[in-house]
């Protein structure tokens, strides 16, 4: 949701976008893509203003966004977590797979976000233009 919100915002070339126009493209509630600005403004990723002029608008060009600092303002860093419930100490693998799984997943993030860090919102925006924007003329 929050590429989408961003890519929205990269194609509005830095007019102001109101929530409820992100919403209406997201097809989500404004309370819902407020909250994410939030997050996204806390990262530096979009400025906001109220009244005359509302909206957000991207704090930098999109060229200079990657989708790896996107993920890091809205995701905690539980994206691979392990269950809540404790194994079996007693147990031989019950007893280090915490460990073993941390190591992997850790390892599986940091691959994750190298990846992403290639890809930036103009990325975005350029292969939505290029896939889908010739099939459908309505406006954002």
């Amino acid at each position: 949701m929050a590429v989408h919100v961003l890519a929205v915002l990269a194609y509005k070339e830095g007019d102001p976008v109101t929530s409820s126009c992100l919403a209406g493209s997201v097809n989500t509630n404004p309370v819902i893509i407020r909250r994410l600005l939030l997050s996204l403004k806390r990262a530096r990723l979009i400025e906001t203003r109220k009244g005359v002029g509302a909206g957000s608008r991207l704090a930098r060009a999109p060229q200079r966004i990657n989708l790896a600092e996107v993920y890091r303002a809205v995701e905690s860093h539980d994206t691979f977590k392990s269950p809540s419930r404790k194994p079996d100490a007693g147990c031989p693998i019950g007893n280090c797979i915490r460990k073993t799984l941390q190591k992997v997943f850790e390892s599986a993030e940091s691959a994750m976000e190298q990846d992403l860090q290639k890809t930036t919102l103009a990325d975005v925006v350029q292969t939505a233009r290029e896939t889908c924007m010739g099939e459908s003329k309505r406006a954002v």
